[in-house]
């Protein structure tokens, strides 16, 4: 991948990993940057009135659905530290 444009870098900006390394941890670690990021980048466009909040609402919904399944398919097998629950069945 090339190196990141100032701009780029300024619109989604990331990180180091500073935790435990496992490939799975990293990558988790990035879908959650990445998911912080636009879930900003909504909220922006939100209070910018360029979309509605139910609008908004939807897309961060859709995004936090991805990054659960993210994280269960990148856990460990038999791993035992569960994300916390968000009161939905599973």
């Amino acid at each position: 991948m090339p190196p990141a444009t100032g701009l780029e870098e300024f619109l989604n900006p990331t990180s180091r990993y500073y935790g435990p390394f496992t490939l799975g941890q990293l990558a988790f670690n990035a879908n959650l940057q990445e998911f912080a990021n636009r879930v900003g980048l909504l909220v922006a466009l939100e209070t910018g009135n360029k979309i509605t909040a139910e609008e908004a609402y939807v897309q961060i919904r859709r995004m936090w659905k991805r990054l659960k399944k993210s994280r269960k398919l990148l856990e460990p097998p038999g791993g035992d530290n569960q994300p916390p629950t968000d009161g939905e069945a599973q």
